[in-house]
């Protein structure tokens, strides 16, 4: 087959010498291409790129950020993609069952292309561009920038830095006593949001090696999952915190909204509020239309191999 590996160089986990090693092992029975990404929507380009030569698949080595923008490039195309995790969280890699270690993911995801592992799944749409796993509004949103603003210190730092960055974002940055939008979910109006999470597969995140598993019904092959906090007190982000991480899931109550199979929601406001997608901040905006688009990619499925 012929393959376009994509490689954030500047990613947490990526280094001249592991990029090395996965190049070789994918060239052993297959074409490969490398490029290296050296500015923002730039992995976007090479795999548009990647989809007017006609290659077969095109395998993102870096964060997530960088798996979003090879995906937003190969959307509603016949080529498929492959993910490496090179980032500090690898959040859509580990989705899937992944080693979080490259040398060892690459063993996963050639066996699963070598035995034809590959499937459509479906992408969330955020006002024309996808994402992978999830969305972020207002103050999930706000964190993300918080953490771009330091982006110098990912690296050397990693999950550390999305700790200190909630925290300020809580205590400093982020408005919790006035909404910042509200919601039309398939028809129904949600008003007064404070922030709100968009999935499109589970976890939600990873804490160390622990997952932040918000709703299990999120799936790949499934409509969106909708998380939307009315309130922001911290009694009830502690508690929905704490049934993320032990319980498998939150629970709706009050001041929280779980809507499962969402196939489109509106989010709107006077004043502009932001929004982040699978991890990186996009903007502000005043009107955020959110889609499910089912089967708008084909993914290369990782072999689950034991260690």
């Amino acid at each position: 087959m012929r393959i376009l590996l994509i490689v954030n160089s500047f990613a947490t986990s990526v280094t001249p010498r592991n990029t090395v090693q996965v190049h070789q092992y994918l060239a052993r029975h297959h074409d490969v291409q490398v490029v290296e990404t050296s500015e923002r929507g730039h992995a976007t380009k090479f795999a548009t790129d990647a989809v007017a030569r006609g290659l077969d698949a095109v395998i993102a080595f870096g964060g997530d950020g960088t798996l979003n923008e090879v995906a937003t490039g190969l959307a509603g195309s016949s080529v498929a993609l492959g993910v490496l995790p090179g980032g500090s969280t690898n959040v859509f890699a580990r989705s899937l069952g992944m080693a979080n270690d490259p040398l060892l993911a690459v063993t996963q995801l050639t066996a699963g292309l070598d035995g034809g592992l590959v499937a459509p799944v479906g992408l969330g749409e955020a006002n024309g561009r996808f994402f992978t796993f999830h969305a972020g509004i207002g103050y999930d949103a706000e964190v993300v920038r918080q953490v771009e603003k330091t982006f110098s210190f990912k690296r050397l730092v990693g999950q550390p830095l999305f700790v200190y960055a909630a925290l300020k974002a809580w205590f400093v940055d982020y408005d919790r006593k006035y909404p910042h939008f509200s919601v039309t979910v398939d028809g129904r109006r949600i008003p007064n949001g404070f922030s709100a999470i968009v999935l499109n597969t589970n976890p939600y995140t990873y804490v160390g090696k622990r997952p932040v598993e918000l709703s299990r019904a999120a799936s790949l092959e499934k409509p969106l999952v909708a998380v939307v906090f009315r309130r922001l007190s911290t009694p009830l982000m502690l508690s929905t915190l704490w049934s993320a991480l032990r319980s498998g899931g939150a629970a709706a109550r009050r001041g929280l909204e779980i809507i499962e199979g969402v196939e489109e929601m509106t989010f709107d406001y006077p004043a502009p509020f932001g929004y982040q997608l699978d991890g990186d901040f996009i903007d502000e905006t005043t009107t955020l239309v959110i889609r499910h688009r089912p089967e708008s990619l084909r993914l290369i499925k990782p072999m689950l191999i034991e260690y």
